[in-house]
């Protein structure tokens, strides 16, 4: 029996359908994503889209990614936005995940240059434009919240200097957890430092971790729950970096973040923040009929 004809009988019920399945790789600052375009219809199923994201951003056996991106409608805004991370975890949030989101529904005509997408984290207005020839989006992050309700953190207050271990801790909330920490040197082996504060139990819903040179700009680099690793860019992380700094006093209200992946522009207006950035399209494709055989067998 040929693979076209197994699939049809083993795959008729399959959440995984269609088999020829659309989608695009995009990156912002090398932080990189696979979107699934579901505005017209479900092609991934509710019950299957945790395990579908762990097999396919899995980078020697599937596409590789960061996260993986479902655009939708919405009844509440002009889009939607769900993010399932590497580990199957769905994320309320992401800075350089929504801006590639912006690029793709800006570029296929879904949106003009203004726009709200509906997230996890709450409404999320976006306006994008061109820049020196290159795709921009700038994007409404909200007011960052300090209070330990809302990181969450546990504990009474704000959470801006806790020890953890050897480091000095301060946390904050930019769409998701953050742990910002400040560092004379970024050569730090961030695989063993970041893990205990990721899983720190003041944080009850587990936080990213954010190591911060600050200078003339502020130099981050960032381990994110969700991929359990150093990713090259981590928007949220951004936002948090500059709003700690600020709110110490380090930094003004234009504040240029340097990622390993480039640079993000994370400007304040009073109280809420404004994170800048760009977005890159790397291709787009079908996957493969055997690709959803090897899912199905596998999961």
């Amino acid at each position: 029996m040929k693979l076209a004809e197994i699939s049809e009988v083993e795959l008729k019920d399959d959440p995984f359908l269609p088999h020829s399945l659309g989608f695009a790789k995009l990156h912002g600052n090398g932080n990189d994503f696979i979107l699934v375009d579901e505005i017209s219809r479900e092609l991934v199923a509710e019950s299957a889209k945790r395990r579908f994201a762990i097999a396919c951003c899995r980078r020697s056996f599937g596409i590789g990614a960061d996260g993986v991106l479902f655009l939708a409608s919405s009844q509440r805004a002009d889009l939607g936005m769900r993010l399932f991370q590497p580990d199957g975890s769905e994320a309320e949030m992401c800075g350089n995940g929504i801006r590639c989101l912006a690029k793709y529904a800006w570029e296929s005509g879904y949106v003009g240059q203004s726009f709200d997408v509906e997230t996890l984290a709450g409404i999320i207005p976006i306006q994008v434009r061109e820049r020196d020839g290159s795709f921009w989006a700038r994007v409404d992050m909200g007011v960052p919240r300090f209070n330990r309700p809302s990181i969450p953190a546990c504990g009474p207050g704000d959470l801006m200097d806790e020890q953890m271990g050897e480091f000095r801790v301060c946390a904050v909330n930019t769409g998701v957890p953050h742990a910002v920490i400040f560092v004379d040197d970024l050569d730090i082996d961030i695989y063993e430092a970041a893990p205990p504060i990721r899983n720190c139990s003041v944080f009850p819903e587990g936080a990213n971790v954010d190591f911060v040179k600050p200078g003339s700009s502020l130099q981050i680099r960032t381990f994110e729950r969700g991929v359990e690793g150093e990713t090259f860019s981590c928007g949220t992380g951004a936002v948090a970096s500059a709003s700690v700094a600020r709110r110490m006093g380090l930094v003004g209200d234009e504040v240029l973040v340097e990622t390993k992946g480039g640079p993000l522009i994370i400007n304040f207006e009073k109280d809420k923040a404004f994170m800048e950035g760009p977005a890159v399209t790397v291709y787009s494709a079908e996957m493969d009929e055997e690709y959803w055989w090897s899912l199905f067998r596998e999961m």
